[in-house]
């Protein structure tokens, strides 16, 4: 047999979707595991949006749509956009696609040539690197570290910038440090995309979910010339508690909005039709949910971290957004615990599941090694579970 795609065989599988179907695979079997891998709200849908697809399932509307997304539906997340941040996009603007990841790789085929090269801030989500490669690219990688609370700094890009960059992505708030960029540094990162005429994937899946009075920013918003260069991702799946609805969209200028549709009319098509419909409620619909899961976010956050920080061996910093923390678990490699010597993350990972049954994520996947992320989408009962277990685990209990 002739061998397989060079390119799709260097895609590793995501680590977060990894370990979440290992700890539920373990669950099934009958053993007390408690997950923290998944990026997905506890919450379940609102009523209001089940009863939406559910209406568009009994009232026929099963069929194929436009590539793009039902019209109604576009033009619903314009507005909600407009609603929500000030932006002004038309319709035919937005790409509605099979969730936010779909967006950012559709995205990334509709901008990259072979070989260009893609800026990634460290940590980033996973699927960024992987989507990058298989859409042709070359993703280059910019590291901050804890001491930097996880924040690239601005000057930091223009090193790593040559002839050969085409675009950078931002995940803001931040997948899996849960930081937030502050508008300054966006300006400073849009003058510097100007000066270097680069696009900007911008990822605010999670702009609904910031803590502490503190101000998100769009970056599409920072000028009109930011809005031209950039790919604003979005979606339903955090904000309503959709993730398993797949709908994501994407906000850009009309001739990569058109790329991007052509290339969903040769590949998937747009999402399930109820799905579109239930999503148009998501959007239109009352908004007080999106609030009142937030404020039990924040909630969450602040317990979490607070014990992390006072378990020996471990620690953390206080995330600005989105639902995840980074455990700092380099001052236990060279030990053993639960019979497995530690050498980096992901042998912690794997013996904290083994264990103690409790399963988080390696964060080398990351590019941020020594690290494994929590998700407080998490129940208070699991959360405070997890933490007991955490504690007998490095004690050797």
């Amino acid at each position: 047999m002739k061998p397989l795609s060079e390119t799709a065989l260097s895609i590793k599988a995501s680590t977060t979707l990894a370990v979440d179907s290992l700890a539920k695979s373990m669950k099934a079997g009958g053993l007390d595991v408690i997950g923290f891998g998944a990026g997905e709200p506890d919450f379940d849908t609102p009523d209001n949006i089940k009863a939406a697809g559910i209406e568009a399932i009994k009232t026929g509307k099963t069929k194929y749509t436009p590539a793009a997304g039902i019209t109604e539906l576009r033009v619903a997340i314009a507005e909600r956009l407009k609603a929500d941040l000030g932006l002004g996009y038309d319709y035919t603007q937005i790409v509605v696609a099979g969730g936010a990841k779909h967006n950012v790789f559709i995205a990334l085929t509709a901008l990259l040539n072979p070989g260009d090269e893609v800026i990634l801030l460290a940590p980033y989500w996973v699927t960024y690197k992987e989507a990058t490669i298989m859409a042709g690219g070359v993703p280059v990688i910019i590291s901050a570290g804890e001491e930097a609370n996880f924040k690239i700094r601005p000057e930091q890009i223009e090193e790593f910038i040559t002839d050969k960059t085409k675009a950078i992505i931002i995940n803001n708030p931040s997948n899996p440090t849960g930081m937030v960029y502050s508008r300054n540094d966006l300006k400073e990162i849009a003058d510097i995309c100007k000066k270097h005429d680069l696009y900007v994937v911008s990822d605010e899946i999670y702009y609904g979910l910031v803590y502490d009075g503190r101000e998100f920013v769009s970056f599409p918003t920072l000028s009109e010339d930011a809005k031209e260069r950039s790919v604003l991702i979005n979606g339903v799946s955090k904000s309503y508690s959709m993730t398993g609805w797949r709908v994501g969209y994407s906000a850009s200028n009309s001739q990569i909005a058109e790329v991007m549709s052509n290339y969903l009319s040769h590949s998937t098509g747009a999402p399930g039709t109820m799905c579109q419909w239930a999503a148009i409620e998501a959007v239109n619909g009352p908004q007080d949910s999106v609030e009142a899961m937030r404020k039990i976010f924040e909630v969450r956050r602040n317990y979490i971290t607070e014990r992390i920080n006072k378990i020996p061996g471990v620690s953390c910093l206080i995330p600005e957004g989105a639902f995840y923390i980074m455990m700092n678990i380099k001052g236990l490699t060279g030990k053993s615990l639960g019979g497995q010597y530690i050498n980096n993350d992901d042998d912690f990972a794997v013996a904290f599941l083994k264990k103690a049954m409790v399963a988080v994520v390696p964060c080398s996947g990351f590019g941020a090694p020594g690290f494994v992320r929590w998700t407080y989408a998490a129940s208070m009962e699991n959360i405070r579970s997890g933490l007991d277990r955490l504690e007998s685990f490095l004690k050797g209990e």
